[in-house]
Parts: C-alpha cells; structure tokens; sequence
C-alpha cells in the first residue's frame, strides 16, 4: 500500500495548470502574484526629512553657533526650498524634502524657540542626522514583491506606492465539491431515521475560502448512470472535482469505476493512514479529481494533508513546512501504518508547543474534531510513541 509521503508526492507531481490574470488591486488581497512588483523610482525618491524640527548647515555648529534664526519653513508635499543664509535655520517638518543648504535636522524637543530664534539644547549633534538620504530604501528598479507571494495588506500598499493598480496574479480554479449517497439530505431538509445532513462538502468549501477559492456545492444518489452523467458535466464546466464518499468498498462505492470511464487516470487509491486510508486520486490532461472518504474525521483529514497543500502550489504558493510539537503524554498505535492523531495546542511558559491527544470514537466522530487544533502524524514504523517526542502537525 503506498506511503503517505508517497502519495503526497505524486499529487505534486499533478499540479494545475492555472492561467495568469490580471485584477485591480483592490482585490488582490489574498491572491498570488505572478509578475514581480518593482520600484518605478528610487525609494525614498528625494532626501527626506525624518523629524520635526529645524535644519540647518552643520558647519554654522560646527563653528560653535547655537541659535539660529528662523527664516522660512518646508513642509512636507512642497517644492524644495532653500537656505539662503547658512548661519540661519528652516523649519521642517517629518516627510519634506531637505532643501537646499539644509546637511542636518535638529528635533524640536532638542531646540527652544522664541521670537524667531532657535536654540539648541543638546551637544551630541551630528552631521546628516534625522535625514532619510534617496535610494536608501530601494533603487528604481529594484524587485519589491517576488513572484509567488500571497498578496497581503502590506504587498498591496506597496503595489499603490509604486502606481500598479493592476497587478497579475493566479487565475483561481474551478472547483466543484461533490457528496455521494442515499443517506445524505442537504442542511435545510429533516432526516429521516436513516439519513443524515451534508456536511463534507460545506467544511471543504469553508477550508478552500482560505485560498479564496469560491467552490460549487453538490450531491449525486448512488446510481451509477447518474453519476457518470453529473461527473462528466462537472469535468467539463471545472478544473477540480473533489468528491466525498463512495471510493470504499461497498456495493454502491460507484466512484474510482465511474471514474475510470470518464477517463481519469487514476494515480492511486488507499495510502497506508488512518484515518483516510480509501483516498483516491487521479487525472487528465487538464483536470484533477480528489476522491476523499465520506467519513467526516476522514474528509477533514485528507483535506488538511493532501488536497490544500495542492491547491496551494498549483496556485503557484511555496508548500509551507509542518510546524511540530512535543506529545503531551505516551501513544501506542499497534498497525504498520501512519496514524494521524487529533490533538490540542497548548502553549508553554518554557515556549514548548504540547499536543493533547482527543479522545474520539473514530473517523465518523466529526464533532470530536471542535476540540481538536491539528492532527499529529505519528510515523508507520514504530508503535510506541513517548511524551516529550516532536511530531509534523496539520492544522485546521
């Protein structure tokens, strides 16, 4: 049976080929960024005064001068100006660029004033202080924003100071969540004895909003024509079809045969996990499907491990390394297989992140997972597991 790192692996090797499009940046916030953003002018692009005060010529202090008269004033957002009298001093204020003749900035809180003269009160000035000199931060044509980042709030400040207010970024896929099954009935509707509600999908849809990824919700009855007919429509109309439920081994699991008559091929199907182990994968040349397990602690499982941190590269997003923690208390789990245990965070005085394994009643105990931060992968090769050991986490 094929290994978790495996699998993950090969679902990696498949990525989506998405387009680049190009958006205002007004709602580029949580996009990936497909072309560098670059300075179109030096930063800062003139010297800038960096406090409130008075700027002089150092050379009048040098020579043991201490008061200055005040003969004009430069603010910030007018032309430069100049010191006409290098034994005089401007007034100027935090963002204006240095006018002429100016070389020093004293702060207000170290000058008094009075009747048009400023007096310095410190001694330990010194030349070009308090002057944010061009090009210091950036040279025009420096890259500001790399390729492949997700776009944030300071990505998009940037973006506006350098006059882009389009931007290109990944073209996010079409995506279709897929339940299976006669025993499910939509959120709105009464179950009756045997049934139960959808729930599968809405989590997928919740987790792929984080990617700002909008998908498509819907459920086919376990009729075998009937969903070959849907599953062709929604390969046709997307780029994603991600499914929960009928890939075990029951008399009505209809999906991997489905599959393979559409022409998916399939890339594998039952990893060496608990939970989760009956995921499927495949392909086409231009599409992907992620069969999951309808079992709900299954689905969340497979989301978090294998179909997230797909999306994520085929968006173009580095693959963010697991963060880890250190086992509240000893595990035993007997099977040759990778356990994913879910557990709770707790942060430490001594800076140590503890997992607290939840007890749960299996891979159907879908409210167990409230409790839960992440599920803790505890390796195929071992059994006994001790508290205090530091194990890859996948998070919620």
């Amino acid at each position: 049976m094929l290994s978790v790192a495996d699998a993950f692996v090969i679902t990696q090797q498949h990525l989506l080929t998405l387009p680049a499009e190009s958006i205002p940046v007004t709602e580029a916030t949580g996009r990936v960024l497909r072309e560098a953003i670059r300075a179109d002018r030096d930063f800062p692009p003139f010297d800038r005064i960096a406090m409130d005060g008075i700027g002089i010529s150092f050379s009048a202090y040098a020579s043991g001068q201490r008061t200055f008269s005040i003969i004009g004033r430069q603010f910030a957002g007018q032309p430069q100006q100049t010191l006409t009298d290098p034994t005089a001093c401007l007034e100027v204020m935090t963002g204006a660029m240095l006018p002429l003749g100016v070389d020093t900035v004293i702060r207000y809180e170290d000058v008094t004033i009075a009747d048009g003269q400023a007096t310095i009160t410190i001694n330990d000035i010194e030349q070009g202080q308090h002057i944010h000199r061009c090009a210091t931060d950036r040279q025009a044509g420096d890259e500001l924003v790399r390729e492949g980042m997700l776009l944030g709030p300071s990505a998009v400040a940037v973006a506006t100071s350098v006059g882009q207010a389009m931007l290109s970024v990944t073209a996010l896929p079409r995506v279709a969540l897929i339940s299976t099954g006669d025993e499910l009935v939509d959120v709105d509707e009464t179950p009756l004895p045997y049934q139960i509600r959808r729930s599968n999908t809405y989590m997928l849809r919740a987790a792929l909003l984080s990617l700002g990824i909008t998908a498509t919700l819907h459920h086919i009855i376990d009729d075998e024509e009937v969903l070959a007919d849907n599953l062709a429509k929604l390969m046709a109309e997307n780029d994603l079809l991600i499914l929960s439920g009928g890939v075990s081994a029951g008399k009505a699991d209809f999906v991997p045969a489905v599959l393979a008559q559409l022409g998916v091929q399939k890339q594998f199907h039952q990893i060496a996990q608990r939970p989760g182990k009956p995921l499927w994968f495949g392909t086409t040349s231009q599409k992907t499907v992620f069969a999951l397990p309808g079992n709900p602690v299954s689905t969340v499982l497979c989301a978090y491990r294998y179909v997230m941190p797909y999306l994520r590269a085929s968006l173009g997003l580095a693959i963010a390394a697991p963060q880890y923690a250190q086992l509240a208390k000893p595990i035993t789990f007997r099977p040759e297989i990778t356990y994913f245990l879910p557990v709770r965070l707790t942060s430490e005085p001594d800076g140590r992140t503890l997992a607290h394994p939840l007890p749960g009643s299996g891979s159907a105990d879908f409210a167990n997972l409230l409790d839960a931060d992440a599920f803790m992968e505890l390796p195929a090769d071992r059994s006994e597991f001790g508290a205090g050991e530091a194990f890859p986490l996948w998070g919620k």
